[in-house]
């Protein structure tokens, strides 16, 4: 029983450094300050959204490329948002679908500028919509 005990909390901590290896690749850029844009709701008067975006690129030079192209990025991102309708803004099914549009344009962008598709994953990591 003290055998079996020893190789489960081996192996959890073999699991657990590689896991701290994988996550220590990454570094998170922020949009700075949070983004707030409009969209077109049913009712024909405008509604709002604010949120923060946070976008998952490698360590390294990435990173540096990326704030260099904020301002084209951060365009992109309020585009799409302000193009999207009153009941995707406000569903959760909706903001997963934004996401990875969100994700798609960013790397498109990215590749054009760059010839690399140096996004991971971008993440909302605040949404308030009214």
């Amino acid at each position: 029983m003290l055998k079996l005990l020893f190789i489960l909390t081996f192996l959890s901590t073999l699991t657990l450094s590689s896991m701290a290896t994988q996550a220590s690749k990454y570094v998170y850029y922020g949009f700075e300050p949070d983004i707030v844009t409009n969209y077109v709701a049913t009712n024909k008067k405008m509604g709002y959204v604010r949120l923060t975006v946070e976008l998952m690129v490698e360590k390294g030079n990435s990173l540096t490329i990326v704030e260099h192209h904020s301002a084209l990025l951060r365009d992109a991102i309020i585009d799409i948002i302000g193009n999207q309708t009153e009941a995707k803004i406000k569903s959760i099914k909706g903001r997963a679908e934004i996401q990875l549009l969100c994700e798609e344009k960013v790397n498109a962008l990215l590749v054009e500028e760059t010839g690399q598709a140096l996004i991971k994953r971008l993440l909302f990591t605040q949404w308030l919509a009214d």
